[in-house]
């Protein structure tokens, strides 16, 4: 038995969102739009999917999202430290700007789409390895339904990369997503490869992008959605 559907979640905004700094692996929480996101899309999420288990990342802004669909689906969120945010060493908590500033070089290799060679950085294969791992193992000790897996935008990117058989380190064909926005992945048939399937990338509540990031819009949900809400 596994999990017939897997989506994988990104976390609400923070302060380092919204200043535009490096995350990593720095545990810093939501904001108060990040707390919002999280309500909203975990209502979009609960109604479309019906998740049967939720597993997050150990660090506090996504267990936080993850804690929101919890207490509607009424599920304990699970944590797997193997689904962090992809570590980024002495640049975690800098600007690109600050960054260039003090690594010209390094950064110039970064903006290129390469790995920079830097001390207590994570290379895009390693976290490629590590969440395509974390999410198989996962969705495998899930019973059928749908497996909710709470994570970080670097990490799901190339995460998802890995589990669509290509290759994380040249492959650069999909955005990044946006803040408590989600990826659908579905198993394939039989002995097809890859093994999963991109069924929908970059999905939640129906609001413009500017305003969801900038925490100014009221979500709608489909009148469908609406109507299973009031039930």
């Amino acid at each position: 038995m596994s999990a017939g559907t897997v989506l994988l979640w990104r976390h609400g905004r923070t302060a380092y969102n919204a200043e535009a700094r490096l995350q990593g692996q720095v545990d810093i929480p939501l904001d108060e739009v990040g707390r919002w996101q999280a309500r909203e899309a975990a209502r979009a999420l609960q109604v479309r999917h019906r998740p049967v288990r939720i597993v997050s990342s150990d660090l506090g802004r996504a267990a936080a999202t993850g804690a929101a669909l919890g207490e509607l689906a009424g599920l304990e969120v699970e944590t797997d430290p193997r689904l962090r945010e992809r570590g980024f060493g002495a640049w975690e908590g800098l600007t690109s700007e600050e960054i260039a500033a003090r690594w010209p070089e390094e950064h110039a290799v970064w903006r290129r789409g390469q790995d920079p060679e830097r001390a207590g950085a994570e290379t895009r294969a390693q976290v490629a390895e590590r969440m395509a791992e974390a999410v198989a193992d996962q969705a495998a000790r899930t019973p059928t339904g749908a497996l909710v897996v709470v994570s970080h935008g670097a990490a799901i990117t190339l995460g998802l990369t890995a589990l669509l058989g290509l290759d994380p380190v040249a492959w650069r064909g999909l955005v990044g997503l946006h803040n408590a926005h989600w990826a659908v992945l579905r198993p394939s048939a039989g002995e097809a490869r890859p093994a999963w399937r991109l069924e929908g990338h970059d999905l939640g509540p129906s609001v413009q992008a500017d305003e969801w990031n900038e925490g100014t819009a009221s979500a709608q949900l489909p009148s469908s959605a609406e109507d299973a809400l009031r039930a």
